[in-house]
C-alpha cells in the first residue's frame, strides 16, 4: 500500500493550479488526491465538513495520508485535523498559508467586492481572530514544514504588509505554534507551487520531516 497525499488547494483557485505539484509527487511515488472544494462558497468550517468524507475514504487506502497546502488550503487543512483527523495522518506542507491572517484581507474584507469574490472564507482571513475561531484551528501537534515566499507580483498590495511577504501573506504571519520546520524562498504567493525548488523542498519534508534548505 502506497503513500498517499491529499493536496487542498487556495481561495480562488481551483486543483488545477496544483496540478504541476501533484504531477511531481505521483512522479516520486505518491497516490494523491487532488480535490476542488468550494472555496469562495463556503465557510472554512463548512468547507473542512464538505470534504471531509472524501478524504477519510482516501485515507482508508493509504499506508500514510500526508498534506499539501497552498494558502487558504492550509487553514482549510488545521480545521480539518483538528475535527476529522485520520489515524494514518503523516506529515502537512503548507505553501503560503495565512496561519496568522493577512493585513490584506484586514484592509478589504468589509468591501462588497472583496466579499462576493472570495465569499464567507475569505472574511475569515483577518489577522484579527476571536477565542471560537481559533479553537477552530486547533493544535498544531503534527510534523508540519511552512514555505514562506518573500516576491511579490502585487506591489499595491505589499504596501498593506509589513515587513518580508510574498503579495498575500507576510513571511511573519505564516508562522504558527507547532510547526515543525520553516524556510523562506524567493517565490510569489500565487505562482509558488509551480517553482521547481519549492516542489523539491516540499518532496524532501515528507520524507524527512525537515527541509533540506539551510
Amino acid at each position: 500500500m502506497s503513500e498517499g497525499v491529499l493536496l487542498l488547494h487556495g481561495i480562488a483557485r481551483r486543483a488545477a493550479s496544483l496540478r504541476s505539484l501533484e504531477r511531481r509527487l505521483t512522479a516520486e511515488g505518491y497516490a494523491t488526491l487532488n480535490l476542488d472544494y468550494p472555496a469562495r462558497r463556503l465557510g472554512l468550517a463548512d468547507i473542512a465538513e464538505t470534504i471531509a468524507p472524501a478524504i477519510l475514504g482516501f485515507a482508508d487506502g493509504v499506508s500514510r495520508l500526508h498534506l499539501v497546502t497552498h494558502s487558504m488550503g492550509g487553514l482549510v487543512a488545521r480545521v480539518l485535523l483538528a475535527r476529522h483527523r485520520p489515524k494514518s495522518l503523516g506529515r502537512v506542507v503548507m505553501l503560503g498559508p495565512p496561519n496568522g491572517g493577512s493585513e490584506v484581507a484586514d484592509a478589504l474584507h468589509r468591501l462588497a467586492p472583496y466579499r462576493r469574490v472570495f465569499g464567507p472564507a475569505g472574511a475569515e482571513l483577518v489577522t484579527l481572530r476571536g477565542t471560537v475561531q481559533e479553537r477552530l484551528f486547533g493544535t498544531v501537534d503534527y510534523p508540519l514544514g511552512v514555505i514562506a515566499g518573500r516576491r511579490s507580483l502585487y506591489p499595491l498590495a505589499s504596501l498593506l504588509l509589513p515587513g518580508p511577504n510574498d503579495g498575500r501573506v507576510t513571511v511573519a504571519r505564516t508562522r504558527v505554534e507547532g510547526m515543525t520546520d520553516h524556510i523562506v524562498l524567493p517565490v510569489a504567493h500565487p505562482t509558488m507551487m509551480w517553482n521547481r525548488r519549492v516542489q523539491a523542498e516540499t518532496v524532501h519534508f515528507l520524507r524527512e520531516g525537515r527541509f533540506g534548505e539551510r
